[in-house]
């Protein structure tokens, strides 16, 4: 008998803190307080679609070409994302790939960001700027959810990979990255402060002359 696993489905974790990480987190913590006081655009987005928290998505969602700091998070987050694009196995030779979007989001205690995903790229991820404890973590959605048909419950105690919904615990420093067709959704959560993250895209296109 032999039972293959097909089709993965693959999300990248990692801590990139280094000896200036702190510095760089509270310099991001200050810029993301500073863009949800000072973007009325984004406020009104926000208001829309982001109940009781905020989001530059709507309003400011190219930071990495508009901002130096947001830039240098760039510069560390990039060879992780073509490690984790190397490990699904994408042909890019010939191709560039390269970071297409970026925004904050500022999240208070009971903010919820509802099941989406990322059209029009093809690796997206979030890099943690700020945690306070018991804040939401990140749920992902099975990807096959809606095509299970007559299936009974799972056992109690089948592995992870077998499981409807996964979530990952948010902390500050780490990155994760996936691909972008994954579903996921951040639910409430009761906590002090703020939870504070850095969310973006990838994208890839034909070089010229190819």
């Amino acid at each position: 008998m032999a039972i293959h696993a097909l089709f993965p489905t693959l999300i990248y974790r990692e801590s990139i803190a280094g000896p200036d990480q702190r510095r760089l987190n509270q310099d991001l913590a200050d810029e993301c307080r500073s863009l949800a006081v000072s973007d009325a655009a984004g406020r009104r987005w926000s208001a829309k679609h982001y109940l009781g928290g905020y989001t530059s998505y709507g309003s400011l969602d190219r930071l990495h070409l508009f901002s130096s700091l947001f830039s240098r998070l760039r510069r560390r987050i990039d060879p992780h994302a073509k490690a984790f694009a190397r490990s699904l196995h994408y042909d890019l030779a010939g191709r560039s790939f390269a970071m297409t979007d970026c925004w904050a989001n500022v999240m208070p205690a009971g903010v919820v960001h509802s099941l989406h995903l990322h059209p029009t790229s093809f690796i997206s991820g979030t890099y943690y700027v700020e945690v306070p404890k018991g804040a939401g973590a990140l749920k992902f959605e099975d990807p096959r959810l809606g095509l299970h048909m007559a299936t009974p419950p799972r056992r109690a105690d089948a592995p992870k990979s077998f499981h409807s919904f996964v979530s990952l615990p948010a902390k500050a420093g780490d990155l994760l990255l996936f691909e972008s067709w994954l579903r996921h959704e951040v639910p409430p959560a009761r906590f002090s402060g703020e939870r504070i993250s850095i969310s973006f895209n990838y994208g890839w296109a034909t070089k010229a002359g190819r």
